[in-house]
């Protein structure tokens, strides 16, 4: 019979390491795995985490990193951490395409600005011209709290890319604002360096946690599980090759309607 186990794996800063283990334990709760472990690190991964990841006794392994879109991290350091796992390794995508993480930011948001036509909402991106998938992440989310809320208007800025963060508050169209940062858990970029390029000390918007501990976020991951085992047993192929360890995966780009920006 076939052991597999479950991989939270996500760079530590902040809360990160709180989240990652509260989603864990749901996920032990519900059976998802044989064994759900968790793996965090502060700058190299392979180096950091070789010993425990050698450790993770499974025939099959499903690594889910926690971040919204892929990164430098998801596509190339963490690819090479995981060639050290013993078992056969099924890559998990980032959880930030999921519907479930609409509901979260919904959620945040209109727990501070409640859903209507005089209120605008800003979700707050990373942003990298090396790594779009941020920014698609982000489009796929607006477009569909745009279709399936009240929100007058609702706009994507990103910390390094225009539209930039910066501007975000003189772009909205509407005197009621709330701003949702589209990250994983909190950290110097969530709670300081966000919160001064919106000027939050001003007024004039609300300003929501990020995903951390929502138990939507639990369901997102739990989907995305279900979906490489599926996978899994469909062809018995692995999603990674262990031989080639630093190659990036692909990544489907899904489809959402044009917002404004």
């Amino acid at each position: 019979m076939t052991s597999d186990a479950l991989l939270l794996i996500g760079r530590a800063g902040g809360n990160v390491r709180t989240v990652i283990e509260t989603h864990a334990d749901r996920l032990e709760r519900r059976g998802v795995a044989e064994d759900v472990h968790t793996a965090t690190y502060e700058y190299e991964p392979v180096r950091e985490l070789r010993e425990q990841l050698q450790a993770i006794d499974a025939d099959r392994v499903y690594a889910a990193p926690t971040w919204v879109a892929h990164t430098g991290d998801t596509v190339r350091d963490i690819p090479a951490a995981l060639a050290t796992v013993p078992g056969t390794v099924r890559s998990c995508e980032p959880l930030g395409r999921s519907p479930a993480v609409t509901d979260v930011l919904l959620n945040r948001a209109s727990s501070l600005v409640p859903a209507n036509e005089d209120a605008s909402l800003i979700l707050v991106g990373l942003g990298s011209g090396s790594t779009p998938h941020q920014r698609r992440t982000a489009t796929y989310h607006a477009a569909r709290i745009e279709e399936t809320s009240s929100y007058e208007e609702v706009r994507t800025c990103y910390l390094y890319q225009n539209p930039t963060v910066e501007c975000a508050r003189y772009a909205a169209s509407n005197d009621r604002v709330v701003a949702v940062p589209l990250f994983f858990a909190r950290s110097e970029v969530t709670d300081e360096r966000i919160p001064a390029k919106l000027e939050l000390e001003r007024g004039g918007v609300a300003y929501a946690d990020p995903l951390c501990d929502h138990p939507r976020v639990t369901d997102a991951i739990q989907g995305e599980v279900e979906r490489q085992r599926v996978l899994a047993l469909g062809d018995g192929a692995s999603a990674f090759d262990a031989g080639v360890a630093t190659r990036h995966p692909i990544v489907g780009d899904g489809e959402g309607k044009s917002v404004r920006r």
